[in-house]
């Protein structure tokens, strides 16, 4: 006979999901609530006019995290979905005519490279092999550590490389060491722009995600990136996960420094240990009295966040020339985009932007000769959001789109739906529409990003971007597996002799 502790999981995002199926392997009674009727967070799909969208991230990248993820649980990828490398993996529209291709060919990546600086693909390989190292240990030692004591990081392989995952320098002067041209600089800085920082403010650390982008490559899961959702969905279940969709947290009951009872707006549900996927700020600040909160107002207020986005879904009634499956036009200022986010929280002036393109790779997701676009435009959190605003922005993005491809979209709209900060604030109760959690500044990284326990409660634990190890697919999956790690060292289940 086991005593089974119940955990009550908030959020099935990817953070929670993977919390809720661990904590199920590990024998634990789990259910997993979310507010909203669909599972999978920021991740979420709608399907409007014959057309099938992915609410939010379109990357597939690091596909070994995916591997390792499914691999705990005995399953593999391949059961539940077929990857396609994309290649090129992107193209970036630096200009009219002046375009680059990322291919998924590293021998054509170091052509590029050498066309635009001669003697910059012998600097690639050196700059490479350096984001390997780092990729081997943040991603597969680093990022699996919990954040609760500096002693985690007192072991020998990390102070060994704490000079060669360069956690003191920037990116920004990594890069621009080795590379003078601009467009490879733009190239090699892009990834991090989506980590909520510029590149000047983001530990030289974060290069593993060049690795990542040039050689472990950009993949697309056949059907879409909804298919990880439902993928992990199943597998939850399997374990004996219970999903509870449109059931809205409203706060706790407590005995004593311990959470006995989760609130709903559809009952309440006696819990032995709880896990906040959710909103970390909201769990904190609104559904906690203040007296079991982990920080402050002014804690929250001094955190640096990732951006959040503008981000439009558009049916269009013809085929797109020029535009790949993932397409970045970086025809403007790259560094005064940034400052507008991150320095001067505003509106951009002349934004950057990105073109998902699915229906290139996946003929499902648009009527026949029909075309399913998404278009992000990375803004500052915070900001006023409104319907006067989105549309001015929609027809700037377009005048340039328009311009830089030399073809007529807008009249081709046959469907259009717009999604920023309010909508993020609505769904997902997001600290003020950031999309993409705390930026990863060294000041947040690790043991100084929210804890991942809270410290007043005895049985309160958080997961997902606002906490360790950060924003993004990948690592969302590995927080939700940390999370269930330290609940199992905290909580052991009790096995007892049946007696007779």
């Amino acid at each position: 006979m086991t005593n089974q502790p119940h955990a009550v999981v908030i959020g099935a995002g990817f953070a929670g999901l993977s919390a809720a199926t661990s904590l199920a392997h590990k024998g634990y009674k789990v259910t997993l609530l979310d507010k909203n009727d669909c599972p999978g967070g920021r991740a979420r799909k709608f399907s409007e006019k014959g057309f099938t969208f992915d609410m939010g991230p379109s990357w597939y990248w690091m596909p070994d995290v995916f591997d390792t993820y499914f691999e705990t649980f005995g399953a593999s990828v391949a059961d539940y979905y077929k990857l396609l490398r994309l290649d090129p993996s992107y193209r970036v529209f630096f200009g009219k005519n002046d375009i680059a291709d990322l291919s998924a060919s590293m021998e054509e990546i170091y052509a590029l490279f050498e066309r635009l600086e001669p003697g910059s693909a012998k600097e690639l390989e050196a700059f490479l092999k350096d984001a390997a190292y780092k990729y081997e240990v943040g991603i597969n030692e680093l990022v699996y550590k919990p954040g609760r004591s500096v002693m985690e990081f007192a072991d020998w392989r990390v102070i060994k490389g704490a000079l060669q995952l360069d956690l003191l320098s920037s990116i920004q002067s990594s890069i621009r060491k080795r590379f003078k041209h601009p467009q490879l600089r733009q190239i090699l800085e892009f990834p991090v722009l989506f980590l909520g920082a510029t590149p000047a403010d983001t530990p030289a650390l974060y290069s593993l995600m060049n690795y990542a982008d040039m050689v472990l490559g950009t993949w697309y899961p056949e059907k879409g990136m909804f298919s990880i959702v439902e993928a992990m969905v199943h597998l939850a279940e399997k374990q004996g996960v219970h999903l509870k969709l449109s059931h809205t947290v409203t706060g706790f009951e407590y005995e004593g420094n311990t959470i006995v009872k989760v609130k709903t707006n559809q009952g309440d549900i006696a819990a032995d240990i709880v896990v906040a996927g959710a909103d970390y700020h909201h769990v904190d600040q609104q559904l906690l009295p203040e007296k079991f909160r982990n920080y402050s107002s002014k804690y929250w207020d001094s955190r640096k966040m990732a951006p959040s986005s503008l981000i439009f879904y558009l049916g269009i009634d013809k085929k797109l020339e020029g535009l790949l499956h993932h397409t970045l036009f970086f025809d403007q200022d790259f560094a005064k985009h940034a400052y507008e986010i991150y320095t001067d929280p505003q509106w951009p002036t002349s934004p950057l932007f990105y073109v998902s393109v699915p229906s290139k790779t996946d003929l499902d997701t648009a009527p026949e000769g029909m075309e399913n676009v998404f278009i992000l435009m990375p803004v500052a959190p915070g900001i006023e959001d409104n319907e006067t605003i989105r549309e001015k922005y929609f027809h700037l993005i377009m005048d340039r789109f328009e311009d830089i491809t030399g073809q007529d979209i807008r009249k081709h709209v046959v469907y259009k739906r717009s999604y920023a900060h309010k909508d993020f604030i609505a769904d997902y109760n997001s600290f003020k529409g950031n999309a993409y959690g705390l930026a990863n500044t060294l000041g947040q990284t690790a043991i100084f990003k929210p804890a991942l326990k809270n410290k007043k409660l005895t049985n309160l634990y958080f997961t997902g971007q606002l906490t360790t190890p950060g924003p993004g697919v990948p690592p969302s999956l590995i927080s939700g597996l940390v999370v269930a790690n330290e609940i199992s060292k905290d909580f052991k289940i009790q096995h007892h002799e049946a007696t007779v």
